[in-house]
Parts: structure tokens; C-alpha cells; sequence
């Protein structure tokens, strides 16, 4: 089920909301279990099996390492559970790629080729088990207890409105309000507020920025100019953004409408002005984890300039792996792996010596060439279309040109995704806090009535659309 979809908008979140308020506090967290399970298995049926079998090892897995929590038994424990929840994700989200790429290396050796029928990637799996294995690590370092309660862990990990799409929850951020919340009235128009910003970013902005880009993306190479290629990269550019973190906006809203305070995904990344800093502002729930579970334990930047590189590489390798089973995601996450070490020596020193705007337009230059392989399946496919941007394109402007594509929808959502990408509304919020008296209620009730027009013109639009994709479902 796709958050921006009727059914979602005016079925499923007012009944689960009436539930949930109308539930005594005893029933409260079951609700919202079954009801999250039900979110799931309305579109993965069978496989939310899957997840119900991950949620029981997990919390085994969790009892064992608190049980031998001193010893060199819990250490062990754990080892055995992310092995299996790193198992789980490689049967389902890796084995068809594993075999693609042997089988060339057995066909160089006249060897049989290993047959194996497609292998179904339940939704969301690379996020739930993610979050298992941050319940499991948390408990071990002592950061949260385990919980003794089966149906906490099971919330934690099912919990709907992060399940599929992140952002990625760590049990000890929530391990409180598993068991202990209350869902004040400014935390629910919070979570209302945060829900239709959101919903807006993603059916006004990313919705059509989509549209556009996936019928240039669909081109042959023969048609490609450079003008169209850079307008599809420009497009997917702010497609993924606002896809990505509308998508954040409403789960971040919908966790703080039943008491869950999520950690904040985006910020503005594409403002920065270093690839590093990039990665402070761009899916922060995933930088972060990387950083702290793996980043971290392996040496971080303690042991050396070369075992920092290196850690890099590998956090950076398995960044792209770990956002789909294909070797362009590995070229997406080396080709930022390489400039964050880049940026460490003196190709660093010299990008700090340059003007602001020339360190933003390296941002942004490096971004749009790394989504070239992230967006693109085929690396040659990917290859010509960065040699289109480069100015080597094919295309003879005759049949396909850029006007074909800039009609007055798409340059006004350009035009508007330019300025949603860059921090105006938080400084609008700040101006609006040193504003008292007469005019604070006249800007409230501004923001009321503006709220209330993103809402309806996004519904309308999904609506009326069938273009209505989650970029993020895939992984």
C-alpha cells in the first residue's frame, strides 16, 4: 500500500487512526501491530510471512544476547543473528544477482551455468532488516534492554509507517515509546502538518519530475541530445528528492500522529557544498547506521590514512549494494566513496579555497552524474547517456528535442522543485517566530489554509493521475 493512493489517504489511515484514539491504552500497540501487518500484506500477501518469521528470530536472537550479555556467549549470539538477518537479505534480494555474475565466470571455464527462476524481493526488506539488526546491536552495546514482550519487537520492526521506505528507525530511539507514549494535541497537528508537506512534495514535485524523466530515460541513445539528457538528469534530480523525503515527511508525521518521535531523514542536501556533507544531509537514517554499525567497527578514520580510505570504499561498496543487486548501484556508491577520499587530501584543500557557489555546483554535478548509473540499469545504456551530457550525444535534435518535453506543467514544477530543494521554508519559520501579537495568529492561519490547499490539489492529483511511483519500494 502506497501512502499517496486513495485507498490509503480516505480508508486505511482514518480507520486506523479512529482505532487507535478509541482503543484503551492495553490495546493500543496490538492495534497497531495488526493493523501495520495488514498494511503489508496488502501488498506482499504471503511474504509478510517473511517478515513475521524475521520479527521471531529477532527477538530470540535478542533474549539469547541479553541473557549472556558479560560474556563472550553474547557476542556469539549476536554474530549468529545478523548472520541470519544478513542471510535473509541475500537469499532475497541478492541470489538471482549472485548467479547472474557467475555464470559468465563458468562459461569462461566451460562449466554448466546454475539455473535459478527469479527470486521475489519482498517490499521494504532491505529496511526491516535493517532495523532488526540495529534492535539486536543496541541490546548488545546496552544502549536498550531486550524486550521480554514479543509484540514490542514485533511493533518495532512492522511498525507501518516506516516499514517499507525508511527513514531507518535504531531500536533505542524508540525503545521508550514502545512501551510508554502519550499523543498530545500538538503532537498530532505536528504529525498532520509534517504528513501533507510530505504528500504535497510528492504528488506536485516528484510526481511529475517523474513523469518527465522516464520518457527521456525511455529513449535510445540515437535520440538523445545533450539538452535532453541534462533535462532528465535535472528532473530525476528532484524527482528522487522529493520522492525520498516526501516519503520521510510522511512517515515522520504519521509515527508523531501515534506517539513515535523518528529521526529526521533529509536536509536540504542538495545545498551542499562537499560531497561529505552530502551525506550529513541525504538519507540520514542510512549514512548514520552505516556510520555507527559498520563505519565505526571497522577503525573509522582512527587507524591511518589508507585503512581510512579503504573503510570508505567498503561502507560506500556496500551503500550501493544494499540499495538494490545491481553492479551500477556499486558504481553509484564507489563513484561517492571515491570523492569523500578525494576530499580528504588535497583535492579537498583545494575545494575549500573555492567560492561557495563553485563548491555547490561540484555537489550537484558530482550528485546528477552518480544518479546517471543509480537511475540506469545497463552500464552501457548509462555510459551513453553521460556521454549525451558531455556533449558526444547521438541525437540530431530533429525528431526528439527539448521542447517536446517543457510544456507549462513541467517548468513550473521545475521551477518549484528548485526552490523546495533550498532552505526558504525553515527561514520563513524562524521570521515567523519573531513575529508576536496580531500577526502571529494571521500567519497561523495562513499555514491552516495553505495546509489545507496542498491536500486537496494533491489528492485531485493523485486522483486523477496514474502515475504514482515509490522510488524507494525497490529497495
Amino acid at each position: 500500500m502506497v501512502f499517496s493512493t486513495p485507498v490509503f489517504l480516505f480508508l486505511f489511515l482514518p480507520l486506523t487512526l479512529a482505532l487507535y484514539a478509541l482503543a484503551p491504552r492495553s490495546w493500543k500497540n496490538p492495534i497497531l501491530l495488526l493493523l501495520s501487518l495488514l498494511f503489508y500484506a496488502w501488498g506482499e500477501g504471503f511474504f509478510v510471512g517473511v517478515m513475521l518469521a524475521s520479527i521471531g528470530t529477532n527477538y530470540l536472537f535478542g533474549l539469547g544476547v541479553e541473557r549472556f550479555r558479560g560474556g563472550g556467549g553474547a557476542k556469539l549470539v549476536l554474530g549468529l543473528g545478523v548472520a541470519a538477518n544478513l542471510t535473509l537479505l541475500g537469499v532475497y534480494k541478492y541470489a538471482n544477482f549472485i548467479i547472474d555474475s557467475i555464470n559468465p565466470l563458468l562459461g569462461a571455464v566451460q562449466l554448466s551455468p546454475v539455473n535459478l527462476d527469479p527470486v521475489h524481493l519482498p517490499i521494504g526488506i532491505s529496511f526491516f532488516t535493517f532495523q532488526a539488526m540495529s534492535y539486536l546491536i543496541d541490546v548488545y552495546r546496552r544502549e536498550a534492554p531486550a524486550r521480554h514482550n514479543p509484540l514490542h519487537v514485533a511493533l518495532y520492526i512492522a511498525m507501518f509507517p516506516q516499514l517499507i521506505a525508511g527513514p531507518i528507525v535504531r531500536y533505542s530511539q524508540v525503545a521508550k515509546e514502545l512501551v510508554d507514549r502519550r499523543v498530545g494535541l500538538d503532537d498530532f497537528a505536528y504529525g498532520v502538518r509534517r504528513f501533507i508537506i510530505g504528500l504535497g512534495k510528492k504528488a506536485l514535485i516528484a510526481n511529475p519530475m517523474g513523469a518527465t524523466a522516464d520518457q527521456i530515460f525511455a529513449l535510445s541513445s540515437g535520440d538523445l541530445t545533450s539538452g535532453i539528457a541534462w533535462l532528465g538528469i535535472i528532473c530525476y534530480t528532484l524527482q528522487i528528492y522529493f520522492d525520498f523525503s516526501g516519503y520521510s515527511d510522511m512517515a515522520i508525521g504519521l509515527g508523531r500522529m501515534f506517539g513515535f518521535t523518528f529521526p529526521e531523514n533529509f536536509n536540504y542536501p542538495y545545498i551542499s557544498r562537499s560531497i561529505r556533507e552530502f551525506w550529513r544531509r541525504w538519507h540520514i537514517s542510512l549514512s548514520s547506521w552505516f556510520r555507527d554499525y559498520l563505519y565505526i567497527p571497522l577503525g573509522g578514520n582512527k587507524k591511518g590514512a589508507t585503512r581510512t580510505h579503504m573503510n570508505l570504499l567498503v561502507v560506500f561498496f556496500l551503500c550501493g549494494l544494499w540499495h538494490g543487486a545491481s553492479w551500477n548501484f556499486v558504481i553509484w556508491g564507489l563513484l561517492h566513496g571515491a570523492f569523500l577520499v578525494l576530499e580528504r587530501g588535497p583535492f579537498g584543500r583545494m575545494l575549500d579555497a573555492l567560492p561557495s557557489l563553485m563548491r555547490h555546483l561540484y555537489v550537484v554535478l558530482v550528485v546528477m552524474v552518480a544518479w546517471v548509473f543509480f537511475r540506469i540499469e545497463s552500464f552501457p545504456d548509462a555510459v551513453a547517456f553521460l556521454s549525451a551530457m558531455a556533449g558526444m550525444a547521438q541525437g540530431d535534435g530533429q525528431t526528439q528535442h527539448v521542447m517536446l518535453f517543457l510544456d507549462n506543467e513541467v517548468i513550473v514544477t521545475l521551477i518549484a522543485g528548485i526552490i523546495g530543494a533550498c532552505p526558504w521554508l525553515p527561514t520563513l519559520g524562524r521570521l515567523r517566530e519573531r513575529l508576536s501579537g496580531a500577526t502571529d495568529g494571521m500567519l497561523e492561519g495562513v499555514s491552516v489554509v495553505a495546509l489545507v490547499a496542498v491536500f486537496l490539489v494533491s489528492a485531485m492529483s493523485i486522483a486523477a493521475g496514474t502515475y504514482n511511483p515509490f522510488i524507494y519500494f525497490r529497495f
